[in-house]
Parts: C-alpha cells; sequence; structure tokens
C-alpha cells in the first residue's frame, strides 16, 4: 500500500533541487486508496487460513482422518503452543533484519508464502497410511505455523512503515479490519459450504435409538432416499477447499508485495541490536503497551471462547445442525458491514470509547442467545445484532497499537526500530488466548460428557455450552474493560505524541538536508 506517490521518496537529488514545504511532506506520506485497499488485501490470509483452522481442524482431525481424539488433543495443543512461541522469536528476527530494496518487512512476507501455501495443504490431506498420521499432522500444522508467522507479524508491523502519518495509518487499519471481516467471511464460506455438501450425517446414541423404536418411524441418518455420502467424498471435499484456500493466500501475498511500499524515511534509524530477552523486558516494560496487551488478552480469550463453541452451540444445544454455518456467516457479515459505522465512531469520540463501547455492545445479545428458547429467526436476528459489535470488539484494539508505538518512541527517542517486537508479542497473546480458550472447551466438553458427532448431548453438555459461549465471555470482557480503563492513552496524549514526532522527523530530514548539501559543497 505504502507506495506514496511515487519514487522521490528514496531520492535525495529531489530534496536539494527544491526545498519541500510543510504540505509537501503531507503530500508525499499521503496513501491513495489502490495503496490501502493493497495493503489491506495482505491480512485476508490470515484471517482466511484461521477461520478454516479454528472452525475446522478439531472435527476434520476425528471425524475425517479418524484420530484417536487424546493424539488430536495433542496435535491441537502442540500446534498452538508452537505458533505462540514463533511469533516473539520471528518478531525478533524481522526486528534484526536488513534494510533491502524491497523493504525490511516484505521479504519475509514474499518468501513464507510458498512454503506456507503448501503445508496447509498438506495439514488437509489424509495420507495414506496409519502409523505416522499423528507425525505427519503434526509435523505439516507446526510449519505451517510456522510460515505463516513469518507473513503475519512482518505484516503487522508493516503498518508502522506504509506512512509516517497517524492519520494516514489509522485510514490504512480501516480498510485492513474490513478486509480482514471479509477474510474470516469468505473462511467460512469456502471451508463452510464445500464441506457441508459432503458432511457426513451424526451418529445416533442409546437415547436416540430408543426414541427410534418408540416411534417406530425412520430417521434423519437412516434414510434411504437420500445419497450416501462416503468418507471419500469428505476428504475430497476438504482438499478442494484447502486447495481454494491456497489460491487465495497466494493471489493476496503477490497483491500485498506489488501494491505496497515500505517507506524507509516513515521510521527513524533503528538503535543498536539487542538480545531476545533485552527486547522482551523493552518492550513489556513499557506501561501502556502492557495493558494494551492484557486488555486485548482478555477480550481476545472471550471471543475465542465465543468463536471455537458456537458452531457446536448451534447445532447441539440449539438444534440448528443444518444452519449454523449459515449463522456464522450472518454474523461475519454483519460485523463487515459495521466495520464503517465503527470507523466514525472512532474518529468521532475516540478509539479508547470506541471499543469500549464496542465490546459492551456484544454483551446483551451473549446473554440473549442462552437464555431465549431455540428459534432460528431469532437466532439469526441476534447473531446479525451480535456481529455489529464483534467487528469493533476484536479488531478496533488493533488500531490501539500504532499509538503504543508512538508513544514508545515519544519517551525513548534513542530506541528505534523495535516495531516489529510490539506487533509480534500483540500477534503472541492472540494465539495465546486461542490455546487457552481450545484447551478450557475441549477438556470442559470431556468432563460433560460430550459425544463425538452424536445427535443429541447430554443435559450438562448444553449447560457447559452455555457457560463457555454466555457467561465465560462476559467476565473476561467486564475484566478486560476494567484494564481499559486505567490505559493512559487518550486522543490528548495521541494526538501531542503525533505532533512531537512530526517535529523529530522535520528536524532529521533538516539535518540530512543539510549534511548532504554540506558534503556537496566540499
Amino acid at each position: 500500500m505504502a507506495k506514496g506517490e511515487g519514487g522521490e521518496q528514496y531520492s535525495n537529488a529531489s530534496l536539494l533541487n527544491k526545498p519541500v514545504s510543510s504540505d509537501g511532506k503531507h503530500e508525499r506520506n499521503r496513501l491513495s486508496v489502490c495503496n490501502k485497499i493493497c495493503y489491506a488485501i495482505g491480512g485476508a490470509p490470515y484471517q482466511i487460513t484461521g477461520c478454516a483452522l479454528g472452525f475446522f481442524l478439531q472435527i476434520y482431525l476425528l471425524d475425517v482422518a479418524q484420530l484417536d481424539p487424546f493424539y488430536a488433543s495433542i496435535i491441537l495443543f502442540v500446534g498452538r503452543a508452537w505458533d505462540a512461541i514463533t511469533d516473539p522469536t520471528v518478531g525478533f528476527l524481522v526486528s534484526r533484519s536488513p534494510w533491502t530494496r524491497f523493504g525490511r518487512m516484505l521479504p519475509w512476507i514474499l518468501l513464507s508464502t510458498p512454503l506456507a501455501v503448501l503445508s496447509y495443504f498438506l495439514i488437509w490431506y489424509v495420507p495414506p497410511f496409519e502409523d505416522g498420521k499423528v507425525i505427519w499432522y503434526l509435523f505439516f500444522y507446526c510449519i505451517f505455523q510456522t510460515l505463516q508467522t513469518c507473513f503475519h507479524v512482518p505484516y503487522s508491523a508493516l503498518t508502522m512503515f506504509i506512512s509516517s502519518e497517524q492519520k494516514e495509518r489509522d485510514s490504512a487499519t480501516a480498510y485492513r479490519m474490513t478486509v480482514e471481516v471479509l477474510g474470516t467471511v469468505l473462511g467460512t464460506a469456502i471451508q463452510g459450504q464445500i464441506v457441508g455438501m459432503a458432511n457426513a450425517p451424526c451418529v445416533p446414541g442409546p437415547g436416540d435409538l430408543v426414541a427410534e423404536l418408540n416411534n417406530s418411524s425412520k430417521s434423519v441418518w437412516s434414510n434411504d432416499s437420500e445419497p450416501v455420502i462416503s468418507l471419500e467424498h469428505t476428504k475430497t471435499a476438504y482438499m478442494i477447499s484447502s486447495g481454494v484456500i491456497c489460491l487465495i493466500y497466494v493471489l493476496c501475498a503477490i497483491v500485498l508485495f506489488f501494491g505496497v511500499r515500505e517507506q524507509k524515511e516513515s521510521c527513524r534509524p533503528r538503535s543498536e541490536p539487542m538480545s531476545f530477552f533485552q527486547g522482551i523486558k523493552l518492550v513489556m516494560g513499557h506501561g501502556p503497551y502492557a495493558k494494551l496487551v492484557m486488555v486485548f488478552l482478555f477480550t481476545s480469550l472471550a471471543f475465542m471462547l465465543l468463536e471455537g463453541n458456537f458452531a457446536l452451540f448451534c447445532s447441539s444445544t440449539l438444534g440448528f445442525r443444518n444452519d449454523f454455518q449459515n449463522i456464522l456467516l450472518v454474523i461475519m457479515l454483519a460485523a463487515t458491514l459495521a466495520i464503517p459505522f465503527w470507523q466514525w465512531f472512532l474518529t468521532r469520540f475516540g478509539k479508547k470509547t470506541a471499543v469500549c463501547a464496542g465490546t459492551l455492545s456484544v454483551v446483551p445479545f451473549m446473554i440473549l442467545v442462552v437464555c431465549l428458547k431455540s428459534n432460528l429467526i431469532v437466532t439469526y436476528i441476534v447473531s446479525f445484532a451480535a456481529g455489529v459489535g464483534v467487528a469493533a470488539a476484536f479488531l478496533l484494539p488493533w488500531s490501539m497499537l500504532p499509538d503504543v508505538v508512538d508513544d514508545f518512541q515519544v519517551q525513548n527517542p534513542n530506541s528505534t526500530g523495535h516495531e516489529a517486537l510490539f506487533y509480534s508479542f500483540y500477534v503472541f497473546f492472540t494465539k495465546f488466548a486461542s490455546g487457552v480458550s481450545l484447551g478450557i472447551s475441549t477438556l470442559s466438553l470431556d468432563f460433560a460428557g460430550y459425544i463425538s458427532r452424536g445427535c443429541s448431548q447430554p443435559a450438562a453438555v448444553d449447560l457447559t455450552l452455555k457457560i463457555l459461549v454466555s457467561v465465560a465471555p462476559v467476565i473476561l470482557i467486564i475484566i478486560g474493560l476494567l484494564i481499559l480503563y486505567s490505559y493512559p492513552i487518550d486522543e490528548e496524549r495521541r494526538q501531542g505524541n503525533r505532533k512531537l514526532l512530526q517535529e523529530q522527523r522535520d528536524n532529521e530530514a533538516d539535518s540530512e538536508t543539510d549534511s548532504t548539501e554540506l558534503a556537496n559543497i566540499v
């Protein structure tokens, strides 16, 4: 996105031949709509693949790859743990990367894409052997998570390199938020609809069989008039959907690479390299960043619990086994349509207020969906309304991160070039929340007596699902908002930091110009 308005940003000659006014500097940092769209498209692969893996990987391992639940849990937990570890590690390596003709972030994105796509496709392939299946899925799941981190961490940090203007970065972030929500819609639609056409029927339990015998009638799972869907059909459906997602991944990476150019002048010269643990201490020692990370941790954990269990809640507790995919699409579409509103709200009332209002707006619908009796129309309405708040609660905190980086640079003018570290730890806590939510959900459902692919579930499972999609997320949201209340960067401080940084950049540019002119005279 940050091609700016031309290649003059890399030429000192233009500065010597013609003085650059303040308006000229702002014009040069201005991003076109095309630049912003290209930057935003780069956020789609992470959301598309994350949505597909989050909703379907566990079901795939159990019902398609037919792994033992214990080994499936090992793959999911180890994969998430490994994924969380790679984020700060890659962030550290990116922060030490040299500047190239393509920038510092874009080479990571370009080089990681081919192998990431290959490993993602092989996750959804069932190998023709039994003994090594666990190693196969664990290996390719961890490899994909590592390579995707090499894509997403530099992409997240790229926000600080596309323009030195805070207003332009905020606008680009709004575009990114819209595309990322569209990515979740796309991931849900592609994986859900393709796999849904080849989804095996549920398995009747003892209670279902008794009811079947008492009613003396054919049930859904024994309907001979319907075509039989074999396991091979389901395997093929997963491979087709993964192939489509891989193609989209590659196209998005190409658009990002050719549509975005890092502005070297938008970041100040980097300070001396430091060790990995010094970097951790540096970024986590900044008070506003630590508070924002905690806010994001609790709110992310809340929405990860909701995301990971809502499909199961709709199919098992509400009884909408054939409609849960469409309900998820309604939530994501509502979130997409709500992005322009939240962007206006953000600019009108400030980021902190927008995050607070957006997150709180989801709470009533979390409570409502578990209190009302099962009704498909009401569920669609509640899901649409909840989607409006999900957009703000899950994505708006990302718009606050550049403000924290600016605040850090103002307070530590001699310590620069650590943008990737800030973003990598932010991503780390997102994935940490995902791993914790997965563990809590799996263990809770196991204790409640969940029946895999069961047509009906015990009452304890229904109660557990209601807690996982309503009570627990609401409590976590309240904790996160209480921490947000003490977050110190308000609009006044943000604007003050922006002015100070702009003055520093102007002084550095003037000093560089004077030094160049003096060298030419000599």
